[in-house]
């Protein structure tokens, strides 16, 4: 389990101001309908840094920020308070996405590993989830087919301990008016432009680091 004096001794307050540059956009279900389903999730004229039809606090468009030294290149940390998530880059500096967290306490802090990442990829809720909410949820408790509706969006990163999937994930999703709050069943959300953007950059075998939600430090800027 993470906790502050772990956040504070290990990286401190880990990013700074945003630095100006431009930014990259990069292309499981059907995919032959993966570059339609892309361009339908994608707003006109898309820029990463200006582009926000979803109407959320431009401060969860994409940035880059400087890194504090000491992080490891690829890795991806969540600060659930600031309701960001950074992928650490090689040049001493990271990428900061806005996010949305789980509710209460759906949420787990921790370090995982991401094992496998998927584009459209089909989403089956967990059996808690079920026992949780059956009306809303024991319609596909065989799995729904990726898709713009489907509740892991675009893309999806699968976070695991050891060998063992935890079901946590961080994946983009079709209701991008939730970043900035708390909102999913316990996964890391992320609006699909957003999240598209990011995939290519992301190693399966980085970690991901969940920081917790009320006692951790958040971005300078």
């Amino acid at each position: 389990m993470l906790t502050r004096r772990h956040f504070v001794i290990t990286s401190g307050a880990l990013f700074s101001a945003p630095i100006p540059s431009a930014l990259s956009a990069a292309p499981t279900s059907n995919s032959a309908n993966w570059a339609a389903w892309d361009a339908q999730v994608t707003p006109p004229n898309y820029d990463p840094a200006t582009s926000n039809p979803w109407g959320f606090n431009p401060r969860f468009l994409p940035q880059v920020v400087e890194a504090n030294a000491g992080l490891t290149p690829g890795d991806i940390h969540v600060d659930a308070v600031a309701r960001y998530i950074y992928h650490i880059r090689s040049d001493g500096t990271a990428m900061r996405y806005g996010v949305a967290i789980a509710r209460g306490s759906l949420y787990e802090p921790g370090t995982y590993t991401v094992r496998r990442k998927a584009r459209w990829p089909t989403w089956t809720p967990t059996a808690a989830m079920i026992k949780r909410d059956p009306q809303l949820f024991v319609q596909y408790a065989d799995g729904q087919d990726g898709g713009p509706t489907n509740p892991l969006g675009s893309r999806a990163f699968y976070l695991y301990v050891g060998n063992r999937d935890t079901y946590l994930r961080i994946h983009g999703t079709p209701s991008p008016g939730s970043i900035g709050g708390r909102a999913s069943s316990g996964c890391v959300r992320m609006a699909m432009p957003h999240i598209n953007d990011l995939y290519d950059f992301v190693s399966p075998g980085v970690q991901a680091y969940l920081y917790p939600p009320e006692d951790t430090v958040t971005a300078r800027s």
